[in-house]
């Protein structure tokens, strides 16, 4: 599921900044090449014993992830279930009290980078 509403689509800063304020809220930045990086959090579904994860994807628009100075800008935000062995169903429903959570560390995020 994409949230279109997160606020963060378009949103610049550098790698560094960016690092930092996804590391306080959570976030790991999984998956990176030179141009492109993605930041998953892990939301546990305890009662359902589901886990769901909110990606993240940015690309660089100025220099290379290699450079700490480098601008990355916010692509799409995802939301999905974890699927075994490994994966994400981006088609499953969300619970509400998961899509609530994520949105909330969203503006978090949102305001850290402001």
């Amino acid at each position: 599921m994409i949230i279109d509403d997160s606020g963060l689509k378009g949103l610049q800063a550098e790698l560094a900044d960016l690092d930092e304020s996804s590391e306080k809220l959570g976030f790991v930045r999984w998956q990176w090449e030179y141009y492109r990086a993605t930041y998953d959090l892990k939301i546990e579904d305890q009662p359902n014993r589901e886990d769901y994860f909110l990606r993240i994807n940015t690309r660089a628009v100025e220099g290379k992830l290699e450079n700490p100075s480098a601008v990355l800008a916010v692509e799409d935000v995802y939301i999905g279930r974890a699927s075994f062995p490994h994966g994400l169903d981006y088609e499953s429903p969300i619970p509400d009290a998961i899509l609530k959570s994520a949105k909330q560390k969203l503006a978090a995020l949102k305001q850290l980078l402001a």
